[in-house]
């Protein structure tokens, strides 16, 4: 008891210790706000005390590989005009740490109290989801071709919610498969996979056919949501089409979309979606 306990607090204190820097470094370089960076204190905490290297290396690996994308040619002109209209920008804020890595960690803690290869499999999905739609907007926002709206197919402009193309699909997938190849690298055969006579390129196979599956199509889930439930709004100054609430300093008016459904609650209910589907996906491939 007192050696599991000892663990405990070394796991603790490593995680504090560990997030606080990665966190720190993230707000120097405004990666995070205030608030963000807080938050994935506690988060990152969470995850090396609950978790094996599997949990909290997925979530590095997403935000990682997701700020470098943020940061990848932020001046182009098409990126900047896409990002003028999005409610959140590069530099994420506590909402969106937490609509990010909020479900992960509940799945990780479900995972200390009752071990089973689902948890993992569902956040695999959810990191697979956020991670793939992060890098189709990042990417996607330099197409050449003009996005799609993923309901009528008709041409919108750059930066519109439930817009779609080639380039960010494409980005979509990429950014799927690298969280189910991270998870491949980092997790050993979990006892429950080896009871069931699953061997360890099996599993690794499987983790990476379902974060494929489920990341992208969570992000679609995302740009459906986004296109038809989430609060859109009409700047009542410049006539421009936003995600903000207020535009050029004053109220915009709603144009569609659910009041309450703004842009994190839009990626956290694509990456329930993006979970539960990895979580069949796994009872099936096991």
């Amino acid at each position: 008891m007192v050696g599991w306990m000892d663990e405990w607090w070394l796991r603790l204190l490593a995680g504090l210790i560990g997030s606080g820097l990665i966190a720190a470094a993230a707000y120097r370089v405004r990666s995070l706000s205030a608030s963000g960076a807080w938050s994935a204190i506690i988060m990152g905490t969470g995850f090396v005390t609950l978790g094996e290297p599997v949990w909290f290396g997925l979530l590095i690996g997403f935000f990682v590989s997701s700020t470098l994308w943020s940061k990848w040619k932020r001046k182009h002109r098409a990126k900047a005009s896409a990002e003028a209209k999005y409610e959140k920008t590069g530099r994420r804020d506590a909402g969106q740490v937490w609509a990010n890595g909020g479900v992960g960690l509940l799945l990780c803690a479900a995972n200390a109290l009752w071990p089973d290869q689902g948890w993992l499999f569902a956040y695999i999905g959810v990191m697979a989801a956020v991670n793939a739609d992060t890098w189709a907007t990042e990417i996607g926002a330099l197409s050449k071709t003009a996005p799609r709206s993923v309901t009528s197919g008709k041409p919108v402009v750059a930066g519109t919610s439930g817009g779609v193309t080639p380039l960010g699909s494409a980005a979509a997938l990429a950014g799927a498969v690298f969280i189910g190849a991270v998870a491949a690298l980092l997790a050993a055969p979990q006892p429950a996979a080896a009871a069931a006579g699953t061997p360890g390129g099996g599993l690794a196979a499987a983790y990476i056919a379902a974060a494929a599956a489920a990341g992208l199509a969570g992000a679609f889930a995302d740009s459906l949501l986004g296109a038809t439930g989430q609060a859109m709004f009409r700047c009542r100054v410049c006539g421009s089409e936003t995600e903000h609430a207020a535009h050029c300093g004053s109220a915009a008016e709603k144009v569609r979309g659910f009041a309450w459904l703004n842009n994190d609650r839009v990626n956290l209910l694509s990456s329930l979606f993006a979970g539960a589907l990895a979580w069949v996906i796994g009872q099936l491939l096991l």
